[in-house]
């Protein structure tokens, strides 16, 4: 892919919103569409008019790259071990965002470490000022690798599925999210629902085991808020084994109209 260039820092003060809004999709489970949708929420928004970059914060098992079907030659990895720049390493992706990929297999990136820890905190810092939205696609479940990287965004969007196992890591990953970092409105997208108000049930199921149980230790309650329901449909399972953008490939299917949605009430 052709070298472009991601937009330059932006001169306004800082109470004209000069930084970028920071969101991290996580997960509980791995196979629950978390990168599907981070990347079509970010052409979602994208299509909004909004500067958007994704950074691929699943260090060591990163895939971004396979789901934008984009071969990077310069990832985080090097911009880790100075081996190039920050602006090297900002490539330009299907659906007219920004990527910063991570490279797959490196064991060295599957625990915190000081030099991860204060080199993803440079870099957050770096690209801020640069854009509107940075999304950080996380790994999946509470390693302080996933941890670390999440307690970096202002918000939180868990991605769960209808299937039991998911729902359970799921409610792992919002009881640590809650009484470790403090979280008291954690998003929700649950995909790969089948029918309509599914992922209204998902969300109300988590809730109230949420209130049983975390709630009591927590000085005030966490709450749930349901910003989308994908469905499984045909087009979605195309344009992954195409490894095209949904948003572009699809974009007149349901699922398509959903992620549209999510974006749009993330701009609220």
């Amino acid at each position: 892919m052709n070298k472009m260039t991601a937009p330059a820092t932006k001169t306004e003060s800082v109470d004209r919103r000069s930084l970028a809004r920071t969101l991290a999709v996580t997960s509980g489970k791995g196979g629950v569409g978390k990168t599907f949708v981070t990347a079509n929420l970010a052409a979602a928004l994208a299509a909004r008019g909004e500067r958007v970059l994704v950074l691929d914060a699943d260090l060591g098992l990163a895939n971004l790259d396979v789901v934008l079907n984009i071969h990077p030659k310069i990832t985080l990895h090097d911009v880790f071990t100075d081996k190039a720049t920050l602006e090297d390493a900002i490539l330009p992706a299907p659906g007219g965002f920004f990527v910063l990929l991570a490279g797959s297999g490196l064991v060295e990136y599957s625990r915190l470490t000081p030099e991860v820890r204060d080199k993803l905190l440079q870099i957050i810092d770096q690209v801020k000022p640069r854009f509107d939205w940075v999304l950080l696609d996380t790994g999946a479940g509470i390693s302080d690798v996933v941890l670390f990287a999440i307690s970096l965004a202002e918000q939180v969007l868990v991605v769960v599925t209808p299937e039991p196992t998911s729902m359970t890591d799921a409610y792992a990953t919002i009881k640590v999210l809650a009484t470790q970092q403090e979280r008291r409105t954690i998003g929700m997208v649950v995909n790969q629902i089948h029918g309509l108000g599914e992922g209204k049930t998902v969300r109300n199921q988590l809730q109230q085991v949420v209130q049983r149980f975390v709630d009591i230790s927590l000085p005030k309650p966490l709450k749930l808020e349901l910003l989308g329901e994908v469905r499984s449909d045909n087009s979605v399972r195309e344009s992954v084994r195409r490894r095209l953008l949904l948003m572009e490939a699809y974009p007149g299917s349901e699922a398509a109209q959903a992620i549209r949605l999510l974006a749009a009430k993330l701009c609220e």
